[in-house]
């Protein structure tokens, strides 16, 4: 039970990160607010590791926690890629499946297979996260073309990693993986935007937004390595990777814009799934 709140508390802090960062990269440029939130939360975590006095863990726990940092920045950058130069109904839910299915079937390798209520909980709720990431675009009429999901696919593998290697990291040490994750991501996303000649510096008016974006996106990091320590990383991967409906939800609160048939059918089959996993 507790896994799943921490899971479903990622979820929920993704996609509030996500639609504060949205905001925020209407105003200002794209890069300055992915950089300013990750550095933010680097920062922050540092200070709370120094606070409580976390051991600095070994060699391979920065390791594994800057594997996750460019992986989950990296993908970041193909899903752009990909969402510019094909269909979003498309790019969104096949990058945001194949994310979560990655860690499902590490974890079925490494935990064993879910019992049978878990299993289902998470066939759900991969149907879930499809329905919302779809968002306005509707049926798909015509034909999915193989060049179309070859970028989605491959940000999907790679966001599904940062969830394995974000794991990994985590297995002895909760605040410094997190650090070293945002610290890759920063470096990898800022020499990104130097080499392709983008601006990169977030303008000061915008930092308050940004710094809360941060803090969202670093306690969704936090929550879900927090499911994963105590319980399977397949539940706390897919739970996690329900974080659009967050976003999605937040939009309708505050910026009026109204779900579609299948976002609402992916928050109500999310709903049973959860269910199915406290089964």
């Amino acid at each position: 039970m507790l896994s799943i709140l921490f899971g479903l508390s990622s979820a929920l802090a993704w996609g509030a990160a996500d639609f504060t960062g949205g905001i925020a990269s209407k105003r200002s440029n794209v890069f300055g607010v992915v950089i300013g939130a990750e550095g933010f939360g680097m920062v922050l975590f540092a200070v709370l590791a120094l606070a409580f006095r976390e051991p600095v863990p070994p060699l391979q726990t920065w390791l594994w926690g800057c594997a996750s940092g460019l992986s989950g920045g990296f993908g970041l950058l193909l899903l752009y890629q990909a969402l510019s130069h094909g269909r979003m109904s498309v790019a969104a839910p096949v990058s945001a499946v194949i994310a979560a299915i990655i860690p499902v079937v590490v974890g079925a390798i490494v935990d064993g297979l879910p019992g049978v209520w878990t299993f289902a909980g998470i066939f759900l709720a991969l149907a879930a996260v499809w329905l919302i990431a779809r968002g306005e675009g509707g049926r798909i009429n015509a034909a999915i073309r193989l060049n179309e999901i070859t970028l989605p696919l491959i940000a999907g593998v790679v966001f599904g990693m940062y969830f394995v290697f974000m794991h990994e990291a985590s297995q002895e040490a909760f605040f410094w993986p997190i650090v070293a994750s945002r610290l890759a991501s920063t470096i990898g996303i800022l020499g990104y935007a130097l080499v392709i000649h983008k601006p990169w510096g977030p303008e000061r008016k915008h930092w308050p937004l940004i710094a809360l974006s941060g803090l969202l996106d670093v306690s969704g990091n936090a929550f879900y390595v927090l499911g994963g320590q105590i319980g399977r990383l397949d539940v706390a991967a897919v739970l996690g990777s329900l974080y659009p409906g967050s976003t999605v939800l937040l939009a309708g609160l505050f910026l009026r814009e109204r779900l579609s048939r299948p976002q609402l059918a992916g928050i109500l089959i999310a709903l049973i799934a959860i269910v199915l996993m406290m089964v």
